[in-house]
């Protein structure tokens, strides 16, 4: 199927935030695809626990690495690691985010602000460049950047997360014009998912919040897999500056 469809031998894959929730299944699905994959996140021990499953269940070529997105100056050495070990990086999903919960926006510190910011926008944007200059160099490369249907819908309890997350959907137009046309840079609007950050929900809350989606439930990291598969293989060749909705039918 090389060529055409979803398939992904030969190539390299990061996914940051990648050792457990919607990275987790993406790093899966894209070694069953036949890429080599690197999992980052700030826990390295995950990241590499993550690699060794993924590498024995797939048999694929995989490595983990403990990095800190949020932080500028750490994402060089990153990069260089990734090409020192693999030689290239065919797609880059940033994956990796935050939400920490506050009372009331008045409750909102600036190192909280500052954190959401750092962690959702400025290390992808950080990556973006690093890594989507080679791929323009390489004369390819697939940017998945994973923003938030609340990029769209700001609720209360999330606003830093969702401010992020709509400069995420401006940084991948942007992006998708900068860097073409080698490199195509999309992004995913996820909606709510059932991942480790969900077990801290009210449950009977989302159920009656989830009454109001055309699927009338919450997402199962699996489910996202389809479009991360389509963005970054050559079904999606011409596909660029897109954002599609992950979210089962929010209103």
């Amino acid at each position: 199927m090389s060529g055409h469809g979803f398939d992904l031998s030969g190539k390299v894959a990061l996914v940051t935030g990648g050792s457990r929730g919607l990275g987790r299944a993406m790093a899966q699905a894209f070694a069953e695809a036949g890429a080599a994959v690197v999992i980052a996140s700030r826990n390295g021990e995950t990241c590499e626990a993550a690699a060794a499953e993924i590498a024995e269940s797939t048999g694929a070529k995989t490595l983990g690495i403990g990095a800190h997105v949020g932080k500028w100056d750490e994402l060089p050495a990153l990069v260089d690691r990734v090409y020192a070990e693999f030689g290239r990086v065919d797609v880059l999903v940033n994956n990796a985010g935050m939400s920490p919960l506050y009372d009331g926006i008045g409750d909102i510190t600036e190192a909280l602000f500052d954190k959401v910011i750092d962690v959702n926008l400025k290390g992808p944007f950080r990556l973006s460049v690093l890594i989507g200059e080679r791929m323009v160099e390489a004369g390819s490369g697939s940017i998945i950047n994973i923003s938030s249907a609340a990029s769209l819908r700001p609720r209360a309890h999330v606003l830093p997360y969702a401010i992020a997350k709509a400069g995420v959907n401006t940084m991948t137009v942007g992006l998708a014009h900068t860097l073409g046309p080698k490199v195509r840079v999309n992004a995913i609007l996820a909606g709510t998912f059932f991942t480790d950050v969900s077990k801290a929900w009210d449950m009977e809350a989302f159920e009656e919040r989830a009454q109001t989606f055309a699927l009338k439930r919450g997402g199962q990291p699996e489910e996202i897999v389809g479009a991360a598969l389509y963005l970054a293989s050559d079904a999606s060749s011409f596909t660029t500056g897109a954002t599609m909705a992950v979210d089962g039918g929010q209103p």
